[in-house]
Formats: structure tokens, C-alpha cells, sequence
């Protein structure tokens, strides 16, 4: 990224920081970016493409808009893109970066009959064009989308999906044979079921484990490569709501939805885990898991499952990891109610070395504000994600109390 930040961006220079900072959000509140296996920064380095809350001191009402907002990071300005309906509170419109600056992709819905669709807009000449099909993940070379039933997520947890009204949210009774992950053809705006529940179940999970209850999709990530999809299914009991326990478990599969395998049984993941993702080389994935039952650590495993290990043996997993290209370098965070949190609402940005067994504090930083709303679903978690130049990242964080989002250069630091 060759942008002189400080030409534009304040810094953040609380708690004595490891790396320069940037407040990129300075003069516009309420801004989030979407999660840690995307960046908001633009592939050219020069953009970053954000969520904007209508509120952030109440709880979201079904059929309020929210806005995209696009930051010039070379100039400094901001400008309010679009408007959307298809929003939640933790990963807002989806809104990533295709396979350049001029593919903006972000979820609006029509209010009307509550269905979800997929944009993808030109930011510098305004030109959109919809796609029938929905977003949760764009592919690495933008020709393909990949998601849940946007709608459906919310039975088993909010923040991730859309806000619709309860009626007009489908519900799954075992493992459907219409519903499942869904993947958009770019091109031709066809979207396809390439993997059902009813699949899945058949030839991944044991129907045993997953008896009286109904299948779920959650969390899609493409890998690296763009060739397989990671998919976390979530299993609850018939009739329960989001309070009850879930059974969770990843699942892989290739890009049409051949070759489905589980890469982490849900009773595993029960032991104690939380956010799979792929590792750069697309044939793994990682979490955190206390794979003894007691102590947090960062795992990977293969695609089907196979040679389950720790990543290192000391190193406390939490957050939201991502593994740097390079093999060496974790970054991820901590929930600000979490064990490595401070009692004020600060938590750290950790960069972990695999290699050397250390850790940096990036930064210490708010992430709690000063209203989380139900079940904290308006909680900030600062889902770091690496740029595209893997020097710098992007994170959440309101040291002021409003939803902020920092850039980090942590070139010095690896």
C-alpha cells in the first residue's frame, strides 16, 4: 500500500501500540467491515468498502436501511454509495471486494416479500447490477458466489444474516433436500443448490448424531485457490430457538459440491472452539479448540478431517485467527467479555509466531461499547483481516464508544 496515511487518517496511539494505526473512519460514525476472511480494503490497496448502521444505541428494526459507505484512503474523502435493506448486525450487507476496485458486492433484499439478493456495484461511476442470487462470500476471482440461506441464520443465531420479520423466515424440519449452500454463477446469474442438507447428511455426518433436530448453514468461506468451500452446519434440536445448544460442525466440500467431507465433527468442536477458517495453502483449515478439553489452542486439520493437530503448544487460540501467506504469523483478537480482555472494555490485537512461539500486542483497543443490545448482538468484534498486500490489516474497534474501523501496518512487526 503505498498511501501515505498520515496525510489523511489520525492515528490511534492509546496503550503505547507495537504499529502504526489509522483511524480511517475519522468523521463518520457507526462503520464496521465485515469479517476476518475478507478485507474491506480494496485489491489496489486504495479503497475500503464499509457497513454503516442506521443506530447504534437501539436494536435493529426489520425493513431500515443501512448504508455502504466507500473510503478513499489516497485522498481521505468518503462517500455514502448505497443504501440496503439486506443487513444484519455483526457481518452488516457483506459487503467485499471482487477481483477489483470497480466490483463492490454487497446484499440489499426487497422488503416487500423479504427476499435477499446479491449487488455488485462500480464505486467510482455508480453502475450496480443485481443478481437474483445471495452473498455471503464472493469467490477469490469474483465469478462466483457462495451462501446460506441468508434468512435462515437467524434461527440459530443473529447478527450474521438479514433482519426479516419472524413469518417470513423459513424453517428446516431434519435435513431438507432444499435448502443447503447455494453457489451464483456470476455471469449467467444462475444460482444453484450444490449441496443440500439432505447431501450433506448422506454423505458426511452420522444420522444418528443429528436425529430429532434440523440442519442449519452458517458460516461459507471459499479458500484461497477459489476450488473448495468451507461450510459450518449447525444441528438443533426440532422446534428450539437460538438459546438452545447447537451441534456444530465444518464441512468441505469442492466448488460444485462434489467431494463433501467433514473436516471437524461436531463433537469435537464440542470439546470447546470457535471460527474455522482456511489456511493459505486452500487444502486446510484452522480454529481455535481445546482439543484436551480444557486449553485454548489454534489447530488445523485437512479438508476431509485428516491429521487433526496443533498449530503450537502454547500459544492461546481466541478471536478470530487468519494465518498469514507466509505460514509463520496468526493475527486474531479477543471478545472483549473474553479471558485475555481487560476489565475497562479493552482487549488486545495479537500477532502470534508459530515459528518463534511469541506473541505481540499490536495494540490495545475498546471493542466494547456502551450498548451490545440483546444477546450482545450489537456487540464490536474487531475482525481483523489481512489486506491484500499482507502488510496491512483492518479492524473493528470504538475507543470513543462508535463502531471505528483502524488500519494497521504491521510490515515492522514480521
Amino acid at each position: 500500500m503505498a498511501i501515505d496515511l498520515d496525510a489523511n487518517f489520525p492515528r490511534y496511539d492509546q496503550f503505547e501500540p507495537a504499529a502504526p494505526i489509522w483511524r480511517v473512519t475519522a468523521g463518520i460514525d457507526r462503520c464496521f467491515h465485515r469479517f476476518f476472511d475478507t478485507s474491506p480494503i480494496s485489491p489496489s490497496g486504495r479503497y475500503v468498502g464499509l457497513t454503516r448502521l442506521p443506530a447504534e444505541e437501539r436494536m435493529p428494526v426489520a425493513g431500515e436501511p443501512a448504508e455502504v459507505v466507500v473510503i478513499d484512503l489516497e485522498t481521505g474523502e468518503h462517500d455514502v454509495v448505497a443504501a440496503t435493506h439486506g443487513w444484519d448486525t455483526q457481518l452488516g450487507a457483506q459487503v467485499q471486494w471482487g477481483a477489483s476496485d470497480r466490483e463492490l458486492w454487497f446484499i440489499d433484499m426487497h422488503v416487500d416479500r423479504w427476499l435477499p439478493f446479491s449487488v455488485c456495484m462500480d464505486p467510482l461511476s455508480g453502475r450496480r447490477r443485481e443478481i437474483k442470487g445471495e452473498l455471503y462470500m464472493v469467490s477469490p476471482d469474483g465469478t462466483k458466489l457462495a451462501a446460506p440461506c441468508l434468512r435462515r441464520t437467524r434461527r440459530t443465531q443473529r447478527g450474521y444474516g438479514v433482519i426479516a420479520p419472524d413469518e417470513h423466515i423459513p424453517v428446516n424440519h431434519g435435513a431438507p433436500d432444499d435448502d443447503g449452500l447455494y453457489v451464483t454463477d456470476v455471469a449467467t446469474g444462475q444460482a444453484m443448490l450444490v449441496a443440500s442438507f439432505a447431501d450433506i447428511l448422506d454423505t458426511a455426518l452420522d444420522p444418528e448424531d443429528y436425529a430429532g433436530g434440523a440442519l442449519y448453514g452458517f458460516h461459507v468461506k471459499w479458500n484461497p485457490q477459489g476450488t473448495r468451500l468451507m461450510f459450518v452446519v449447525r444441528w438443533v434440536p426440532e422446534g428450539s430457538t437460538e438459546w438452545i445448544s447447537r451441534r456444530n460442525a465444518v464441512i468441505t466440500m469442492r466448488s460444485d459440491g462434489s467431494e463433501i467431507r467433514c473436516a471437524i465433527p461436531w463433537d469435537v468442536w464440542a470439546r470447546g472452539g470457535h471460527h474455522p477458517n482456511w489456511t493459505p495453502d486452500g487444502d486446510h483449515v484452522m480454529m481455535n479448540l481445546k482439543l484436551d478439553g480444557e486449553n485454548m489452542r489454534l489447530v488445523q486439520a485437512r479438508w476431509d478431517g485428516a491429521d487433526l493437530r496443533l498449530m503450537h503448544p502454547d500459544l492461546e487460540g481466541s478471536g478470530h485467527p487468519s494465518l498469514h501467506p507466509d505460514g509463520r504469523y496468526v493475527l486474531t483478537d479477543v471478545y472483549a467479555h473474553g479471558p485475555l480482555a481487560w476489565e475497562d472494555g479493552t482487549t488486545p490485537l495479537r500477532l502470534l509466531d508459530l515459528e518463534a512461539g511469541e506473541e505481540t500486542r499490536v495494540a490495545r483497543i475498546r471493542s466494547r461499547p456502551d450498548y451490545e443490545g440483546d444477546v450482545k448482538v450489537l456487540r464490536v468484534d474487531p475482525h481483523p483481516a489481512w489486506g491484500p498486500d499482507r502488510r496491512h490489516a483492518a479492524f473493528n474497534a470504538c475507543p470513543d464508544g462508535t463502531r471505528d474501523v483502524f488500519v494497521a501496518d504491521l510490515g515492522g512487526l514480521m
